[in-house]
């Protein structure tokens, strides 16, 4: 058995607690990447529907009277914050013309492995716009 020298006691454990450290933050990297990217993708899945929601809304009146399909302003923002609101999301809806509706969705969850390195959440954001098309084919056809 050999014994160690003066001054070299200890420095395998000092060596393992920082590799240590190292390999918790690359984990965190991965599982709490991989936590954001989903919560991207879900981002994007209620901003897109709730555009939808929103963009659905044609005006009957004028549908009736003109024979012309326009998005009621109101009741699209109002189905795209009721879509989002019983989809427990945050986000913005905002009116970007005529007959389109866009919607901005922020979900922020906490980390599970980050934390231990001080980044105790990650925010992910998405936006969509959705558009009322009229015809088969497309707008005027």
């Amino acid at each position: 058995m050999t014994v160690p020298a003066a001054g070299e006691q200890g420095s395998l454990i000092l060596m393992l607690a920082v590799l240590l450290v190292a390999l918790l933050a690359l984990a965190g990297l991965v599982i709490d990447g991989g936590a954001k990217l989903a919560a991207k993708e879900d981002a994007a899945a209620a901003a897109q529907e709730a555009a939808r929601a929103g963009a659905g809304m044609v005006d009957p009146a004028r549908a009736y009277s003109a024979g012309t399909f326009t998005v009621d302003q109101s009741a699209a923002l109002a189905a795209a914050r009721s879509y989002l609101a019983a989809a427990g999301d945050q986000g913005s809806v905002a009116s970007t013309g005529p007959d389109s509706i866009s919607v901005t969705v922020t979900i922020t969850q906490p980390t599970r492995l980050l934390s231990l390195i001080g980044i105790d959440s990650l925010s992910s954001t998405s936006s969509a716009t959705a558009v009322l098309v009229t015809g088969v084919t497309g707008a005027g056809r």
